[in-house]
């Protein structure tokens, strides 16, 4: 941020009377604009044994392998924002269930949070930002191309619940 959304003055940055971080200020209006991580909503889309998965068509990691995920938008709640992206992404009508992960992403300012989710039923399709969508079964994950550490993470932590017959919250921290 280099100049202030308020006023256009040029920003500085600065740790403001009363706080304890340097944030980016505004010495003409005063304005602190405060930087705080974003978050990210997505879901694990199952059917039967069987979870949906799509290659990405945008950067980040164009081409990798992920599940439906992306920001939050305001006036949603993190189930809605899941379920928003596995109907942008993959096309899917899908039934949130429980909180699967939360994963902090120091270095890109995030927090990753994944639901379980069961698909509703096999409409499913290739969206603006896949270039590919497939169910696959255990043993099919391309674990080498799949695109971020959370996703691995997610993925993990979901069949080893399953395998023990549970449903646990994981908490991660990615630098």
């Amino acid at each position: 941020m280099k100049f202030c959304s308020s006023c256009g003055h040029t920003i500085e940055v600065k740790v403001p009377p009363g706080d304890h971080l340097p944030r980016h200020t505004c010495p003409a209006c005063g304005i602190i604009h405060y930087q705080n991580p974003r978050i990210i909503a997505g879901c694990l889309p199952v059917w039967e044994d069987r979870i949906l998965i799509c290659r990405r068509a945008i950067e980040p990691r164009h081409g990798f392998w992920t599940l439906p995920a992306g920001f939050m938008e305001n006036n949603e709640t993190v189930a809605q924002g899941a379920a928003r992206e596995a109907q942008e992404e993959v096309l899917a009508d899908v039934e949130i269930g429980s909180l699967l992960a939360v994963v902090n992403v120091l270095h890109t300012h995030q927090v990753h949070m994944m639901f379980r989710a069961r698909l509703r039923n096999l409409d499913f399709g290739v969206g603006p930002e896949s270039l590919e969508v497939k169910l696959v079964r255990e043993h099919e994950i391309p674990w080498h191309e799949l695109a971020f550490q959370s996703i691995h993470f997610s993925l993990q932590r979901f069949l080893e619940d399953r395998a023990a017959g549970q449903e646990l919250l994981h908490m991660h921290t990615l630098p």
